[in-house]
């Protein structure tokens, strides 16, 4: 069959339209199909349901008005009798669509225009479907293009099939574009909005440097080399954890490369960011020490519980430790996720001297000792009179100058008063008004009895009520500066998690949730064997 002149035109403009946006050949002759039914539309009436197929061979138009078969006709533009209907298709029943083939017609001025509008707006649809398919799985990528243009300090990158965004606090400080620049960022979130997919881009994110190293060392790229963490203070410096699983490759060695050149081209890129490469371990103390280089280390001192580490560094060492502005332990801290203080050797000697003061004074006054005495128990590691009271009469009697009965007559003395300190707690808590019943909460004692009632927390619904940072405290950050809320139970050492848990128990007494389901097998179990 030949095909004339405007209907192979018709398909010239589909493959034209489809290889210029990047979009199916086939989308195009749909929303070309939906544009000439429209127009239809408008010289039938717009009730009229109008069907256009295009063949996608040979361009040939059909247009076919679709009929619903009824035994009395109510609205002629959409409905059809039976019997008229079973002269075009003698087996038509009521319920069916007969297609009625409409002749051709000349579009008018009007209907053409309409008819491009919605071949434009199909077109453009289908054009922002295949972007976001297209990018969403690139997000964690490095993408490279050319400035289109800045506006009110953001910069429109064209990506070739998209349009990204590097908004201005994604920017390296200092760093300037201008129309025509090429430009790399990585793709850090695509999302689908009104106007269109959004490709935002980044320069400062930690994860821009780590994809530059992939592309610079080979052994990153090929997963011989790991980059476990990343921190950045962008356009100044930033600090790159590394970890190789071949142990005759040097991460770090293989990271700075021939003379400097594969970091010296990540720097480049990063206008001039100093990049501290530091080999990654799984013990957090070498880590930590890794991380504050060139700072040197004298000691460390773990709390696994709050995930804070105290750092002793020479005297000479602390501006180095800390580095300018703070900028050394901010970035070793967000390296390692964990909270970093650092102290000199002479104030760590200051400190543990007070607390050896305090320790022999607590011990001189609860247990009615001499000062050697007292000195000799806090010299030994014990902290707290509760640990002299519950430790092994043997560890006691283990001290030099102590025999077995010297040592239960400091445990008596330490019981008896830990049992004195509980009464006057006792009474304190009754003189508040707080309830006899919040003591049987699992993780409550008398003395967090004590802080409740100061703190007007005097029943078990009370505590119920409560949020967990009522009782340990939150710390808020407002104009770079830190602010420290104080909790109920500040000073008493309980983590997030125990008074999680204290919570929770309190709800379950005040009978406004369920036990777990492990708590109720318990129940049961204990019940069947009473």
């Amino acid at each position: 069959m030949a095909v004339s002149a405007n209907r192979l035109e018709l398909l010239q403009i589909a493959d034209a339209v489809a290889r210029e946006k990047v979009i199916d050949r086939q989308i195009v002759l749909a929303a070309m199909e939906d544009a000439i039914a429209k127009a239809a539309r408008s010289r039938y009436g717009a009730e009229t349901e109008i069907h256009a197929d295009i063949n996608p061979r040979t361009g040939e138009l059909r247009l076919s008005r679709y009929l619903h078969v009824v035994d009395a006709v109510e609205n002629p533009a959409t409905e059809i009798a039976l019997q008229d209907a079973q002269r075009f298709n003698p087996a038509a029943q009521v319920g069916d669509t007969i297609a009625d083939t409409l002749p051709p017609f000349d579009f008018g001025r009007i209907a053409a225009q309409s008819a491009k509008q919605v071949i434009v707006q199909k077109v453009r649809e289908a054009e922002r479907d295949r972007q976001y398919e297209e990018f969403k799985d690139r997000i964690g990528e490095i993408v490279n293009g050319v400035v289109k243009r800045a506006e009110y300090g953001n910069v429109i990158v064209d990506l070739g099939r998209g349009e990204g965004i590097v908004r201005r606090d994604e920017l390296i400080p200092r760093e300037v574009f201008r129309p025509g620049d090429r430009i790399r960022a990585y793709v850090y979130d695509v999302r689908r909005e009104q106007r269109g997919p959004q490709i935002f881009l980044s320069r400062t994110h930690p994860q821009f440097m780590a994809k530059l190293f992939a592309q610079e060392v080979p052994e990153i790229y090929d997963g011989i080399i790991e980059v476990k963490a990343v921190a950045r203070d962008p356009g100044s410096r930033a600090k790159i954890a590394v970890i190789s699983r071949d142990s005759s490759i040097d991460p770090v060695g293989a990271c700075v490369g021939m003379r400097g050149s594969r970091v010296q081209a990540v720097v480049g890129e990063l206008q001039g960011e100093k990049i501290d490469i530091i080999p990654w371990s799984p013990d957090v103390a070498t880590f930590i020490v890794n991380a504050l280089q060139p700072a040197e280390v004298a000691k460390v001192v773990l709390d696994e519980d709050a995930e804070r580490i105290e750092v002793v560094v020479p005297d000479d060492q602390l501006s180095l430790a800390i580095g300018r502005r703070g900028q050394n332990v901010r970035l070793a801290s967000q390296l390692t996720g964990w909270d970093i203080d650092i102290l000199t050797e002479a104030e760590e000697s200051e400190r543990r001297q007070k607390e050896f003061v305090s320790r022999t004074s607590i011990f001189m006054e609860a247990l009615d000792v001499d000062e050697v005495v007292g000195q000799l128990l806090a010299s030994e590691g014990f902290r707290s009179v509760e640990e002299l009271a519950y430790v092994d009469v043997s560890e006691l009697a283990s001290i030099e100058g102590f025999d077995e009965d010297t040592a239960e007559e400091i445990q008596n003395r330490a019981r008896d008063y830990l049992a004195r300190i509980e009464a006057e707690q006792d009474e304190r808590r009754k003189e508040l008004g707080v309830a006899d019943d919040l003591k049987e909460v699992e993780g409550v004692t008398t003395a967090m009895m004590v802080k409740f009632g100061e703190n007007d927390v005097k029943t078990v619904e009370d505590l119920a009520g409560c949020a967990t940072d009522d009782l340990v405290g939150w710390t808020e950050r407002k104009g770079g500066e830190t602010t420290r809320h104080a909790g109920f139970l500040d000073g008493m050492e309980i983590s997030r998690e125990e008074a999680e848990a204290m919570i929770m128990a309190a709800r379950v007494k005040a009978g406004w949730i369920e036990p777990a389901a492990e708590a109720e097998g318990e129940q049961h179990e204990e019940a069947a064997e009473a």
